[in-house]
């Protein structure tokens, strides 16, 4: 049955941000499916464990700050400790810094490339020895954005961690396919989160956002969930360096 195709049960994913927000509905949605979690956050996911402990999946809580590379090892080595193995991993966590491109400051630059990029890659390229250990492939999903589409305004660093974050997807893709490791990427666009909460606040500018979407609203975290645990299933077997756009027709406007 094609069904089946989806079925995560008894997986063991990794995913990163996931206290809030897209994250948080990534990681509930991949739980659904049947998936334990390896939360890996940088506060108390408090929220996040009520929930997935809800559905009888266990979780299990890893406090890391992923700006820097010396926390990947451990992450690593408790979901496997703690879990048996990995089976998918989803590089969530990011942060974005705003400020005209003639007054960026390299302190944003970095920290943001920092996390957005370069954690995605390291942490990415250590899941990937243990799933080439395990011998059974695995599914690494990366949150790209519309951003890896388009320049924005005020972001660069966003923009250039984002784009960075398509291609690494499509290098890893390349060179782990015959490992059975699957990489794609989900480019969410406007998501009604916490970090967009003042942005819709903004009667005229959500009028304009809203405005240019076909599909006329915001996307929700139960949106980017179901591409998510798709890419991450049996489903996606032959999917390799792809990047969704999940943004209710933004892009095609």
């Amino acid at each position: 049955m094609i069904l089946n195709s989806f079925n995560l049960q008894d997986k063991v994913a990794i995913v990163t941000g996931c206290d809030t927000g897209l994250g948080q509905g990534m990681a509930l949605g991949l739980a659904q499916a049947g998936c334990d979690i390896v939360g890996v956050n940088i506060v108390e996911p408090s929220e996040t464990i009520e929930k997935i402990e809800a559905t009888g999946r266990k979780f299990i809580d890893i406090r890391a700050n992923l700006m820097k590379l010396d926390d990947i090892p451990m992450i690593v080595e408790r979901a496997v400790s703690e879990l048996g193995k990995i089976d998918v991993l989803v590089n969530n966590a990011g942060i974005i810094r705003r400020n005209d491109a003639i007054d960026f400051s390299e302190q944003d630059w970095d920290d943001v490339m920092n996390i957005n990029s370069k954690s995605v890659f390291f942490l990415s390229q250590a899941v990937a020895k243990q799933f080439i250990e395990q011998g059974n492939g695995g599914k690494i999903v990366n949150v790209a954005s519309m951003l890896s589409y388009q320049g924005g305004i005020r972001v660069p660093s966003y923009t250039s961690s984002k784009s960075a974050v398509m291609g690494i997807t499509r290098a890893m893709a390349n060179e782990w396919a015959e490992h059975g490791v699957n990489v794609n990427a989900i480019a969410p666009g406007y998501m009604a989160t916490n970090n967009t909460a003042a942005l819709r606040a903004d009667e005229a500018r959500n009028n304009d956002i809203v405005g240019r979407i076909p599909a006329d609203r915001w996307g929700t975290p139960e949106d980017v969930a179901g591409p998510c645990v798709f890419l991450a299933s049996a489903a996606a077997d032959y999917i390799n360096g792809y990047t969704i756009a999940v943004d209710g027709g933004w892009l095609s406007r």
